[in-house]
């Protein structure tokens, strides 16, 4: 069997156990795991780009893609006139007044260069002068904000565009970050960069949660609009009755299935896009230039290339892939809420599915984030009937049956480390390893 007839059987398999999920649980069930399979793809190709291309340990995902889902809220949500109103232009001098504070610390910092030790306390006395005018500016109105109908709005809200403008603006601005990130941190070691980025995505969330002013914080915003149709609409639509009912299917049924295929057609578009780019990428003279400076840093840099500007461009575009990935995620759940980016879903998860998939094969990750984001959701409902099956000989309310039926919600983890292991027993390079060129 080719390497190519292989894939395609994996990727038959994989296909094959959607379409099972389908006719076992139901077709709304398994579009829905089909979009977030699409969007944790995309999440693994952003990883695959940065460590597969470069050999970059990025532990900060859920940071960046926490940033897309910021996207989704500051592009598609309603402006909040009254906050504007209050505490608008108080934001903005503030921002203004933090900006100049960064501007005159890196002044006093290039102008002191000769002063020794002194440079450090006067570097230190510019930014705290600055950060202490940016708070007596801001924090009045951030107060009078969120003190506009908290319970409803307290934020400044969003510019009321199309959810779909902040899938770019989510990669725009995970790219910001990376890129300050990039400039600090890429000059460490893997294992350090690994801890910097990870305490940079704490600190992203943490800013998230408390900032209410700008994302609502832990109170969410709920409500984003659709870039697709909603159910409610097509339920009252007689057209869409008339065709649901010449399938013999249920209305309420087929409104969900149509708007979960609405959702899975843009999902694989960009997908397409995102996957094309990738391949172009890593075929092309770039591409064999990371690889390069992946296998041996010290050749590629005596051989004249710059690897800490290469390093810093390769995670500038894995970052953006992922920031694109969060706003998606933003506009399938329709909300936004900072409390559920976890390292477990947003860093642990993804990394399995490229090491799973295989990494420098963006094909691999593709695999990988179906297969991993698949059993991640269906270990639950299988570990169910495992145990109800192994247990069918005992009363309803034996104890063993209880406390296993009650357990079975952690099969997910023993079902991620059983995949895991397997995959690394039987192809330590992953599923579709990358092809050395």
């Amino acid at each position: 069997m080719t390497d190519k007839e292989r894939n395609l059987v994996y990727f038959s398999i994989m296909a094959g156990l959607l379409v099972f999920v389908g006719f076992i649980q139901s077709w709304s069930v398994s579009l829905s795991l089909l979009n977030l399979c699409l969007i944790s793809a995309i999440m693994a190709l952003g990883v695959n780009i940065q460590w597969g291309y470069a050999g970059l340990f990025n532990v900060g995902i859920m940071g960046f893609a926490a940033l897309g889902g910021l996207a989704g809220v500051l592009v598609a949500s309603q402006p909040v006139p009254e906050a504007w109103q209050v505490g608008g232009l108080g934001i903005l001098g503030g921002l203004i007044a933090g900006l100049g504070m960064i501007v005159a610390g890196i002044f006093v910092w290039r102008k002191t260069a000769k002063m020794g030790r002194r440079r450090y306390w006067l570097t230190g006395l510019a930014v705290l002068i600055g950060y202490i005018i940016m708070r007596m500016i801001i924090d009045p109105a951030i107060l009078a904000i969120e003190s506009v109908e908290p319970a409803k709005t307290g934020f400044l809200g969003g510019a009321g565009m199309p959810i779909i403008f902040s899938w770019l603006v989510g990669g725009v601005f995970a790219a910001g970050a990376a890129w300050v990130v990039g400039k600090i941190s890429l000059g460490l070691r893997s294992d350090y960069l690994a801890i910097a980025t990870l305490g940079i995505s704490e600190i992203i969330i943490y800013f998230l949660k408390f900032e209410d002013w700008l994302t609502r914080g832990v109170k969410n915003v709920a409500g984003l609009p659709r870039p697709v149709p909603y159910e409610v609409d097509l339920n009252n639509s007689a057209g869409f009755q008339d065709w649901a009912e010449s399938l013999g299917v249920q209305v309420d049924d087929a409104s969900s299935i149509v708007v979960k295929l609405c959702y899975a057609i843009l999902f694989t578009a960009v997908l397409l896009v995102i996957l094309w780019l990738s391949e172009t990428a890593l075929r092309s003279p770039w591409g064999r230039m990371m690889r390069a400076i992946r296998d041996n840093e010290i050749a590629a840099s005596a051989m004249g290339k710059n690897v800490t500007w290469r390093h810093l461009q390769v995670f500038v575009l894995g970052s953006a892939v992922v920031g694109v990935a969060g706003a998606m995620l933003t506009t399938l759940d329709g909300q936004f809420t900072p409390t559920t980016y976890q390292p477990l879903r947003f860093t642990f998860l993804i990394w399995v599915m490229v090491i799973v998939g295989g990494s420098g094969n963006n094909w691999g990750s593709i695999l990988g984030g179906f297969i991993i984001w698949f059993f991640w959701i269906e270990a639950e409902p299988m570990g169910l009937w495992l145990i109800d099956t192994l247990t069918s000989g005992m009363s309803e309310d034996h104890w063993l049956r209880v406390h296993l039926m009650n357990s079975a919600a952690h099969m997910r983890l023993i079902t991620m480390g059983l995949v895991l292991l397997l995959v690394l027993r039987f192809a330590p390079r992953g599923l579709i390893p990358e092809v050395k060129r």
